[in-house]
């Protein structure tokens, strides 16, 4: 049986050496460019060069993120950069987007391509099309519930990576432009603010009654699946993923080892463990409370956490007396000083304790059961009966930073040390994939004094303190009554080492390739076209439009008799209705129809990206809520430049922008109808609506652009929305 990977986030090199020394197969990682969590410390050049050496002489894997869309200005700088890390040996990319992806392919034929989770990649048509493009792996979005998975895993060949730990988002991934058209940081670009993390009202279709009670209403719990994992074991799932580049090496080594355990056990027994103490140490580490995500149907009303966006900590007692500023917690666990509390009541007061006392007694240290007493600032709200949760453990980071430190892997390797006198000792190793032989340059000769013994001949050769690795099974065939100084069998280890390791780090052997510009010429059609929601819309408009998108199927049907009527196919759906023009809203439509345009969710911000929706039969492209007009016209220059014919585009120019859409059914939480609305902190409105299950929300600005500009730089289709 194939052993499932253990994939790592890695944000620094801190977080670099907890991951390997907790038993990752694998890390993914960025650099300073290009990669979706810009926030991370990340990695230089030079630093990517050091690490990925020393991952593959631990055998570990290295996947490098360049997983945002690429604007036209940024394509050679983004060619430069996956050059050089195909020559420093990289083993693959995590990527997103749909023009890179294609290009690199075609450029670096063996340089191994995962789909990043911004692909959107969710049901078993998208994972085909990016099989059939030769994608070596892809990263199932995280809204794939289990059953889906096992349908896609039945039915393609292709790796198959899960998140099962950390973060969520509220959006599908790719699909977000809440905090790019809120605030300016594209979470497609990999400088997410976190909207979904801040706090909201949630309005009734008037705007004017408030419906929810706590303020975090988009804030999703954290990923937990360790109950859950002998199903994704057992369906044959290739690599499990720990989110969390952002997270501090003590967060990242924990959550490592313990799902390294549970696999472990899983392989050891045909059984998961996994006990309570485990549970209890990934809630002090961090939680958002946790949940098995639409992995494995989470109840829709407890995916969220609308009372906190951070870290929950665990409950340790509860106050049961406050006079001035002291304040008495009855313990239900243990508290050391220089922990971190949170004192939960009308409001949250948090800190570090610096002292506490039992009685009248200073203490380090109280258990469950002790009442303490603890200083509080003046004038902070504490009311009698508050939570008191622990959101840092001082001993357990103790613990996890002696760990870190005291444990090295090793490697186990097997060895023979041969030699006859008058010829040069030969030592052989073999790693289980690579052998290696190192010869001496002087010969054994015969022992004037004492032999060597094998003693002695392993005591030196056991000297590996400074490697990663550790003799397995160490045979010794040396002549008796022969003699050789130590410094040559220090030279043999040395040198048997350094080869070894080579081969570990092993060089791509392959060569870049020319990209090959061709592209199937489309037509140019020049069609001011509206999507509606109503029939009574669709009397507004018809007779106005050369084309009407509908993206509710029932009504399409009522109006399918007007050629000018297109149907918009389910943003994050599963149901590709015969028809013979569509406008395909992700992957899984590609190839399925005659006459396809693509919708701005496909997130084309680069010539590369047209050509390749060309090559897959779609006629009309629109482009990226995401561009600016002088990235349309440069896109548009350089297409004409490489492809000799000018692309047939379309630009929303009217519409409130849909920044989000959700598998988590916001409006069925709150008992709503369609729609309801948002307001954020500034007072903005957001429109909330739902349409097959699935929220939607919609930026609170309208965006009006200007027609005749666009037309000059060779835009000929316009959209608005009603």
């Amino acid at each position: 049986m194939k052993k499932v990977e253990l994939l790592s986030p890695v944000g620094n090199r801190e977080c670099f050496y907890a991951a390997i020394r907790a038993g990752c197969d694998a890390v993914y990682l960025g650099g300073y460019l290009f990669g979706a969590r810009s926030y991370a410390g990340n990695f230089s050049n030079e630093e990517l060069e050091e690490v990925v050496k020393i991952a593959h002489i631990h055998g570990v894997r290295v996947y490098v993120t360049v997983n945002t869309i690429v604007y036209e200005s940024e394509t050679q700088m983004f060619f430069d950069y996956v050059d050089f890390l195909y020559r420093i040996n990289v083993d693959a990319l995590i990527i997103q987007d749909l023009g890179m992806m294609d290009a690199i392919h075609q450029m670096y034929p063996d340089f191994e391509l995962h789909a990043s989770t911004q692909m959107h990649a969710h049901n078993l048509e998208c994972v085909q099309v990016l099989e059939e493009e030769g994608l070596s792996r892809v990263v199932l979005a995280r809204e794939t519930s289990i059953d889906q998975i096992q349908n896609i895993r039945k039915n393609t060949k292709v790796e198959l990576e899960i998140f099962v730990h950390g973060a969520l988002c509220i959006s599908y991934s790719g699909q977000c432009l809440m905090s790019k058209m809120i605030g300016g940081r594209s979470g497609n670009r990999g400088t997410c603010a976190g909207s979904c993390r801040l706090p909201y009202e949630l309005l009734d279709h008037t705007r004017e009654k408030r419906v929810n009670k706590e303020d975090y209403v988009l804030s999703m719990k954290d990923l937990n699946a360790l109950e859950h994992l002998q199903e994704l074991l057992e369906i044959g799932v290739d690599s499990l993923k720990i989110e969390g580049r952002m997270k501090r090496p003590e967060y990242v080594y924990l959550v490592t080892s313990i799902y390294r355990k549970a696999i472990d056990s899983f392989y050891a027994s045909g059984k998961v463990q996994v006990t309570e103490q485990d549970q209890k140490e990934l809630k002090k580490i961090y939680h958002r409370y946790f949940t098995k995500g639409f992995l494995f149907h989470e109840d829709n009303q407890k995916i969220t956490n609308e009372y906190r966006p951070n870290h929950m900590g665990i409950p340790i007692g509860k106050v049961i007396q406050k006079k001035k500023n002291k304040v008495v917690i009855q313990l239900s666990d243990s508290i050391h000083i220089q922990d971190g509390i949170r004192i939960v009541g009308k409001e949250d007061v948090g800190f570090t304790i610096n002292q506490f006392y039992i009685g009248n007694r200073l203490v380090k240290e109280a258990f469950k059961g002790d009442t303490i007493t603890v200083e509080v600032k003046h004038g902070q709200t504490i009311e009698v009966g508050s939570k008191v949760m622990k959101t840092t453990d001082v001993k357990q980071l103790e613990t996890i930073q002696k760990a870190m430190k005291e444990y090295i892997r090793r490697i186990p390797i097997e060895g023979k040390l041969v030699g006859k006198i008058g010829t040069p000792l030969t030592l052989q190793i073999n790693d289980g994939k690579h052998q290696i032989q190192v010869q001496s340059k002087a010969n054994l000769e015969k022992a004037k004094t004492e032999p060597l013994t094998v003693e002695q001949i392993k005591r030196q050769l056991n000297r590996l303190k400074d490697t990663c690795y550790k003799w397995k099974k160490l045979d010794i065939e040396v002549e008796p009554d022969s003699f050789m100084t130590m410094g040559v069998l220090n030279q043999l280890r040395r040198e048997g080492m350094e080869q070894l390791n080579e081969k570990r780090i092993g060089k791509r052997e392959g060569q870049k390739q020319e990209y090959v510009g061709t592209c199937p010429e489309v037509s140019i059609t020049n069609n001011h076209t509206v999507q509606i929601q109503t029939e009574q819309q669709y009397q507004e408009v018809k007779g106005k439009y050369d084309t009407i998108y509908v993206d509710d199927f029932s009504l399409y049907q009522k109006l399918s008799s007007d050629p000018k009527v297109i149907y918009r196919l389910e943003r994050a759906g599963t149901h590709y209705p015969p028809m013979k023009t569509a406008l395909i809203t992700e992957l899984g439509g590609l190839g399925k129809y005659q006459n396809t345009i693509s919708d701005t969710s496909f997130n084309v911000v680069n010539s590369y990206t047209l050509a390749f929706l060309y090559r897959h039969g779609v006629k009309r492209v629109t482009l990226s809520y995401e561009l600016e007009e002088n990235q349309i016209e440069e896109m548009i220059q350089d297409f004409q430049k490489r492809y000799h014919f000018s692309p047939n585009v379309e630009v929303v120019i009217d519409s409130y922008p849909e920044i989000l859409i959700s598998k988590f059914d916001l409006l069925k939480k709150y008992h709503l109808s369609t729609p309801a609305y948002l307001k954020d902190r500034k007072g903005a409105y957001y429109k909330v609506t739902n349409n097959h299950g699935l929220t939607h929300i919609y930026h609170s600005d309208k965006i009006k652009l200007n027609e005749d500009r666009l037309r000059k730089i060779g835009v000929t289709n316009f959209c608005i929305h009603k």
